[in-house]
């Protein structure tokens, strides 16, 4: 089933502008909008998982800023 949508012209000309000429316009706003959003995450894990995953990336960066300061240390 096809839908109508209103673009401002702005809208329009960005999203022509990036349409590849193989694909139609339905086909150039989803690529342009990507496959699912973050938002769309928000029920799948509880907060003791999203604790732990915050954790686990605070920690990632840590070893990483660890890894360039030791890197940087080298070349003094």
């Amino acid at each position: 089933m096809s839908q109508q949508v209103r673009l401002d012209e702005h809208v329009y000309e960005r999203i022509k502008s990036k349409k590849r000429s193989d694909e139609s316009f339905s086909e150039a706003v989803e690529r342009l909008i990507g496959g699912r959003s973050l938002r769309d995450l928000r029920d799948v894990f509880d907060a003791e998982q999203v604790d732990e995953m915050r954790t686990a990336i605070d920690e990632a960066d840590r070893v990483d800023r660890d890894e360039v300061r030791d890197v940087g240390d080298r070349f003094k």
